[in-house]
């Protein structure tokens, strides 16, 4: 068995692990949508958002702006409660950019979310362009008793894919904002989205060296995903041939080697996402679940004899 930095036998630095030593008792996420948009749906800086984009392949059913942050965590709740005996839960606002309003909005809202008897913290998506140091002090302030992450939708390191996607913000601001959010007691999040048209194979894996150098804790890895209702599904359509989407092997293959250039000190969350059948155009791949995907990608690390970090 390999002695791995990160004290336990995957050949990756994960989350669940992370999490278990950091509590004692099982921690649920509660999706929660507080009504919030972005800067590129209200016409700040864009119009229809990006591109990929479908809220609806992460809302739960008892998630909805239409009912309050306490209702809706205290569903979420009793969804979870039947499965599952004595946790805790973490408020999870994860529809559009959450800390995009002013500081007391902001307040009143996560002030709801943390009143919620079972709910020990936040944990707040969102985009490098829509925090400033005020939000973060705020932040900073319930970490001190709290569980606060911040995730930070950064998604391609290349300029011209986040403007072909309609992002709004560069890759700049995003190593600006993570700067601004280090040193802090918050846990800092990211997403990354890996073949978006613009970025190529090889585009990625600078990426995932370039990543290893910013400073945040845990990374969300998403294949890029075509989804009914989105503007990119319509692209799709009208082009497919600026695609260059995973089989599921292939997604497999290239993750670990994205991971064998990965900080071996930064955590990872998440492999792939997954989302509703119905809305998914492509790539299809088979029914195979979340936790298959991640069962084959353990499988090739090891026929590999390799591991995150290993070239790093």
């Amino acid at each position: 068995m390999h002695n791995y930095p990160w004290g336990h036998e995957k050949p990756y630095n994960d989350f669940s692990s992370f999490f278990k030593n950091n509590f004692n008792e099982r921690i649920q996420k509660i999706a929660v949508d507080a009504g919030f948009t972005c800067p590129n749906r209200n016409g700040a800086k864009g119009r229809g958002g990006c591109t990929y984009c479908n809220n609806y392949t992460f809302n739960p059913f008892y998630c909805s702006p239409s009912k309050t942050i306490s209702k809706q965590l205290k569903e979420g709740i009793a969804f979870f409660a039947e499965k599952y005996k004595t946790q805790k839960y973490l408020a999870y606002f994860q529809a559009y950019s959450n800390t995009y309003a002013d500081l007391e909005t902001l307040k009143k809202h996560y002030s709801e979310a943390l009143s919620v008897e079972g709910i020990i913290g936040l944990v707040i998506a969102t985009r490098p362009d829509c925090v400033n140091e005020q939000i973060l002090d705020y932040l900073q302030k319930l970490a001190e008793t709290y569980y606060i992450v911040l995730e930070y939708g950064i998604e391609s390191c290349n300029n011209e894919t986040l403007k072909n996607i309609n992002r709004g913000h560069t890759f700049e601001e995003s190593v600006n904002t993570l700067e601004l959010s280090a040193g802090r007691s918050i846990h800092i999040g990211v997403h990354y989205i890996i073949g978006l048209p613009g970025d190529t194979r090889e585009d990625n894996l600078s990426h995932a060296i370039i990543l290893s150098e910013l400073p945040f804790e845990t990374l969300k890895l998403h294949q890029l995903q075509i989804i009914k209702g989105t503007r990119m599904a319509k692209q799709y359509t009208d082009n497919s041939d600026m695609f260059n989407l995973f089989t599921a092997d292939e997604y497999i293959d290239f993750v670990v080697r994205f991971s064998e250039l990965l900080n071996p000190q930064i955590i990872i969350e998440r492999f792939i996402s997954e989302s509703p059948a119905d809305l998914l155009i492509a790539p299809k791949w088979g029914g195979l679940k979340n936790f298959e995907i991640v069962s084959k990608i353990i499988k090739k690390f090891h026929e590999l004899n390799t591991w995150q970090g290993r070239i790093y």
